[in-house]
This record gives C-alpha cells, sequence and structure tokens, in this order.
C-alpha cells in the first residue's frame, strides 16, 4: 500500500513500476481530505475496459452521466457518480480517459481506488499524466513547466505568467529558433559528410552566419528583456530581517505582512528559546507579560 494525498492506494508489487505492463493509470486529480466532492482520473490505452468494469457500460463521450460505480467482483456500490468519457487522442494524455466525480469522503475514494487497482490499473506517479501528453504530443515542455507553474501560483501576477505560458507563447517561439538551428545544423553537417563529393557546392560561411545570427540576437534580447524576472517571480524572494534582541524585527515583519505573524515580547531573547506551557486549570498561573501568541487567536 502506498498513500495518495493521504489516502490508503493499493500496489500490485509484482509489476512495480513498470508503465508498459499496466497500461493503466489513475490518480486523484482534485486536494486529499475530506471534501464535497473528489475527482479520479484514469488513462490508458483502451480505457474503456476500465470504465466498463465499474460503471456497467461506457457513457457518451463528454456528457457527463451518473452512474453507480460498482466493485468488480462483489458488485458492491461504491458510489453514484459523474462520469466522463473522453476517447483519444482528444483528451488531455492523448489517450483513452475517464474522470469519476465522487463524493469526497476518504472512504468513498479509497474504495474506488481499491476497485481500479482490482481491475488492473496503478497508481500514477507524480506528474505520469503530463508526461503522458508530452509523450502523445499534446503539451509541449514549455507548457508543462506552465501548467506545474499554474498549479503552484499563489499570487495574481503568478497565475497571469503562467498562463501565458501555459498558451504556448514561448514553446512557439522556442520551436522557430529549433527549426532555424536544424537548418544550420543540416547545411554544416552536408559539407561534412560530403567534402569529397564533386556536385555539392561548397557552403559560404557567410550563408551560415547570416542563418545564425538572428536566432543570437533574438534569444540575447528574451533573455535582457526578460531580466529573470520570471524566474523572480516564480521562485519569490528570501529575505531575512536581522538585528539584535529587542531591536523590533518582529514589530517590522508585523507591519510588512500586515497582520500578526510573529510574537511581540518586551523581553530580550524570549523567543530565541523553545518553552512548553503545560496548563494545569486553577493550580498555577503563567504571569509572564508576553503578547499572546497570534497563532493561538
Amino acid at each position: 500500500m502506498h498513500r495518495i494525498y493521504g489516502i490508503e492506494a493499493p500496489r500490485n508489487e509484482s509489476f512495480g513500476r513498470n508503465a508498459k505492463i499496466r497500461r493503466y493509470v489513475y490518480a486523484l486529480a482534485s486536494g486529499g481530505g475530506r471534501a464535497a466532492l473528489a475527482i479520479v482520473r484514469v488513462s490508458g490505452a483502451r480505457c474503456r475496459d476500465v470504465v466498463e468494469a465499474l460503471c456497467g457500460h461506457v457513457p457518451v463521450p463528454r456528457r457527463a452521466s451518473l452512474i453507480g460505480l460498482r466493485a468488480p467482483g462483489s458488485g458492491d456500490l461504491l458510489d453514484r457518480a459523474l462520469v466522463l468519457w473522453f476517447p483519444g487522442p482528444a483528451s488531455f494524455t492523448g489517450e483513452d480517459c475517464a474522470e469519476f466525480q465522487l463524493h469526497g469522503s476518504r472512504a468513498v475514494v479509497a474504495g474506488v481506488f481499491k476497485a481500479l487497482s482490482e481491475i488492473g490499473c496503478r497508481a500514477a506517479e507524480a506528474g505520469e499524466f503530463s508526461r503522458r501528453a508530452f509523450r502523445n504530443g499534446k503539451m509541449d515542455l514549455t507548457e508543462i513547466e506552465g501548467l506545474g507553474d499554474l498549479i503552484a501560483a499563489e499570487t495574481e501576477a503568478q497565475r497571469k505568467q503562467a498562463l501565458r505560458q501555459l498558451s504556448g507563447v514561448l514553446g512557439t517561439q522556442t520551436e522557430a529558433w529549433r527549426r532555424g538551428l536544424l537548418e544550420a545544423s543540416a547545411m554544416i553537417e552536408s559539407q561534412i559528410d560530403f567534402a569529397d563529393e564533386d556536385d555539392v557546392a561548397e557552403l559560404p560561411l557567410a550563408e551560415v552566419q547570416a542563418l545564425l545570427r538572428p536566432l543570437r540576437d533574438a534569444i540575447a534580447e528574451l533573455l535582457e528583456r526578460d531580466g529573470r524576472r520570471g524566474e523572480r517571480l516564480r521562485d519569490g524572494f528570501t529575505v531575512v530581517i536581522a538585528g539584535p534582541p529587542n531591536a523590533g524585527k518582529s514589530t517590522l515583519m508585523n507591519a510588512l505582512a500586515e497582520r500578526d505573524v510573529a510574537i511581540v515580547s518586551p523581553y530580550a531573547g524570549r523567543r530565541g528559546t523553545p518553552w512548553k506551557f503545560i496548563s494545569i486549570s486553577k493550580v498555577c498561573r503563567l504571569s509572564l507579560s508576553i503578547r499572546r501568541d497570534p497563532r493561538e487567536r
């Protein structure tokens, strides 16, 4: 057994991590923990067999259908779920895909995971759905990076940048550069491979330079224009507020955050030592005048 967002997911160790043997993979596409809904995705060649095993039939493609999911073998009802069926290649991964929109309890999700494992599916590795999309030509690496940034975005600026990259703007630009480099490489290789052939004209060096110079300038311009802003926007800054005890570091941090994120105390060095307080009702009182920890509010 291993865990996906804290939910036990069966694993057949005889298959190990070999995706070629177990063709179908599943993963929890929504967040873990208790919720109103949980979305489980399944992808793989002839994924329709998995859908039919759980649902009894394959629903109309790209139309949500309310279907009772039943455990293989016993026929026990697992949940009544909205099921969406996406035949490949018109799907996220380019393979046959299905989505099961379940009630979000851990018991329901764990039951569906167990049923999928019994059918012959395995839990997807981290990023495996995106990897399959890349392998099947549905996304390029820049779009996958943009998707990861969008999922991890915490600010409005991060969201906008991730959406721009996910839209394929950077991928289109780099693909144009790649074609230019391949053309220059082919010209140079032809001179090396067929140098002794009389019917192959000698390639002027200026012609290759004329092809590569605009590529060099375009890449340099992009890097200069960006100035690593995209990297800083994605990763953020690490700022250290340093100073002697009671210099106002915590007060400054609270002012910058516009909320209480640090304990403020008039006692020098008090916050540098770990303290454990055990409350015994009506036996003792703590009279140390440290302002209340905002995390306890």
